[in-house]
């Protein structure tokens, strides 16, 4: 089977698709023909080599985190999934050595996976695990969002951005989109009461909030002082400036800048797909790349100005 695998850290040129053995899924696992994936910012640090210290150095290490396909093999012990069924998950981040989200066959525990929404295209599906989950995990766990309280979202036109700003809307926030300004009647359409050009506009003129989602992962400081009295703050967005600002704003107790490992189980994708089939939730999708394509994939996604998510389509 093809297989995306990364067999030195590097730029989108390492990406390989490479032949691989099909893998069998063992007791708990099932075997999915994969759909699609998507392009994550988790997969572009690693291939990069900045998350050595999660990844390790051995390779090969599989590329994608999350898939929509269709099982087509169940292993010992596994209830509630038989060949057929169409699902959607997501390849642990530490279990990914051979092969990830972005091959044509991926063996994930059951405990990763739930059925697919109904009337989504694979695309679709996963254009939406690791956005959609990262952003209910956020808003609903994290910061935990109230009704009618106001609610930042930062780099709100990209993947995670665009789902933070459909679930606020549905969890009964009050909800400022940062974005482009060409991306404006976009937001607005997702449910932003509100949406300022991050080019003309700089964190001390807005505010105060009750609730901020920072998906960019710098000026992580400027933005946490334009929290409300008892606002919370939550970015997604990390690199080592990021990890910096989070661990120096412990002082700060309650309104300190909080992150998280998004790694949804299946309770997280059931909810998520309620979510959809009550209509609060909508894929966006910016572009889709044959599997033999996604090294542009990856560079499409460091140039920046995304708008929802890049897309692998693996089969058809």
């Amino acid at each position: 089977m093809k297989a995306v695998q990364i067999t030195s850290f590097g730029a989108p040129d390492v990406l390989r698709v490479n032949d691989v053995d099909r893998p069998a899924p063992g007791p708990g696992e099932v075997l999915v023909s994969v759909e699609a994936s998507s392009v994550n910012g988790h997969d572009v640090i690693v291939r990069a080599g900045e998350l050595k210290m999660v990844s390790g150095r051995r390779f090969p290490i599989g590329v994608g985190l999350d898939f929509a396909g269709v099982v087509v093999a169940t292993g010992a012990d596994v209830a509630g999934y038989r060949a057929g069924d169409r699902v959607w998950g997501m390849v642990h981040p530490r279990h990914r050595h051979t092969t990830g989200g972005a091959a044509e066959h991926v063996v994930v525990s059951t405990d990763r996976i739930a059925h697919a929404p109904a009337g989504l295209s694979p695309v679709d599906a996963a254009s939406l695990v690791v956005a959609g989950a990262t952003a209910l995990i956020a808003l609903r766990d994290s910061v935990h969002l109230a009704g009618g309280e106001r609610v930042l979202v930062r780099g709100a036109a990209g993947g995670v951005g665009t789902a933070a700003v459909q679930l606020a809307h549905a969890l009964g926030g009050h909800v400022t989109a940062l974005a482009r300004d060409r991306h404006a009647q976009l937001l607005t359409d997702l449910g932003a009461d509100e949406v300022l050009d991050y080019g003309s506009t700089t964190s001390g003129q807005i505010g105060p909030f009750d609730v901020i989602v920072d998906t960019v992962g710098s000026e992580l400081n400027c933005y946490r002082s334009r929290l409300a009295k008892g606002g919370r703050m939550v970015t997604v967005g990390l690199s080592a400036g990021a990890l910096a600002a989070i661990a120096a704003s412990s002082v700060y107790g309650a309104r300190r800048i909080r992150t998280f490992s998004a790694n949804p189980d299946t309770a997280v994708l059931r909810d998520l797909a309620g979510h959809i089939t009550s209509g609060a939730l909508r894929p966006v999708v910016d572009s889709v790349y044959p599997l033999e394509d996604i090294a542009a994939a990856h560079e499409a996604f460091e140039r920046g100005g995304v708008v929802g998510k890049h897309v692998v389509a693996v089969s058809a």
